[in-house]
């Protein structure tokens, strides 16, 4: 058995059916599980879904029956779960990821920062803390989708002693360049493996890049996703310290 290995799960939207995120949700479950994965990642805002015209309306309440829904998905498939929806709390709504462990246990929960657009904001509050928990001996961290696109967040995060960050999104086109480029150079240049769990198809007015992949703490891509459904598994390999970035060590600062 390997060290850590992760799972994401990119999908179609459910489109406003919760129900349809919970049932997609525990079949990756089981299918992760099978894979012997100690983590699945499944994409921004899963239930309802990111671009669904009644967010507010169908936001969850944290620690609800859903939530014991999921848990018991995790125990019965031994795996974990990033879970990416729109929480609400009280009269704010947020875009939340929240973090289950195979044993169903609440690990951590996290609010989305950096809010993408004037429909994100019109929608949510942002978040205004980093959170980190154990995964199988390494520190893991949250993030949600344009959050991952600013250094100043990875840095911090790598900083703090994480090195692995799982990454619910919801990227559409025509931004391919975030897959192609930023999620890799974003690892390598702060030694860090990041899980990128992205939507496929189309929502709306949105059509998804999907493209989700999972990336080595050196950059190298160690599993990548195509236009469709998907149901990625990879090992986190044991890096060669001599390809990890120096850059935290060696930056100076110029006044």
């Amino acid at each position: 058995m390997p060290d850590l290995r992760l799972a994401l799960m990119q999908a179609t939207s459910p489109a406003g059916d919760c129900g349809a995120a919970f049932a997609a949700t525990e079949h990756g479950l089981r299918a992760a599980g099978a894979a012997g994965a100690n983590m699945l990642v499944v994409p921004e805002s899963f239930a309802p879904g990111y671009n669904s015209d009644a967010i507010a309306e169908l936001a969850l309440t944290r620690g609800g029956a859903w939530q014991d829904r999921l848990a018991l998905a995790c125990r019965d498939a031994g795996c974990g779960l990033v879970f990416g929806y729109a929480e609400r709390d009280g009269l704010a709504v947020y875009n939340a990821a929240l973090a289950l462990g195979p044993d169903g246990a609440e690990l951590a929960h996290y609010r989305k920062i950096q809010l993408y657009g004037p429909r994100e904001s019109a929608i949510y509050r942002p978040g205004d803390a980093y959170v980190s928990f154990n995964l199988a001996g390494h520190k893991a961290g949250l993030l949600i989708c344009y959050d991952v696109e600013f250094a100043p967040h990875i840095a911090a995060m790598a900083a703090a002693g994480v090195t692995v960050l799982l990454v619910p999104t919801a990227n559409m086109l025509p931004y391919t360049h975030v897959m192609r480029a930023t999620v890799p150079a974003m690892a390598a240049n702060h030694g860090i493996t990041i899980v990128y769990a992205n939507y496929c198809g189309t929502e709306g007015d949105l059509t998804y890049a999907g493209g989700s992949l999972i990336v080595g703490a050196d950059g190298d891509v160690l599993a990548q996703a195509g236009m469709g459904p998907a149901l990625l598994v990879a090992d986190v390999p044991k890096v060669d310290p001599a390809r990890l970035s120096s850059q935290a060590r060696d930056y100076r600062i110029i006044s």
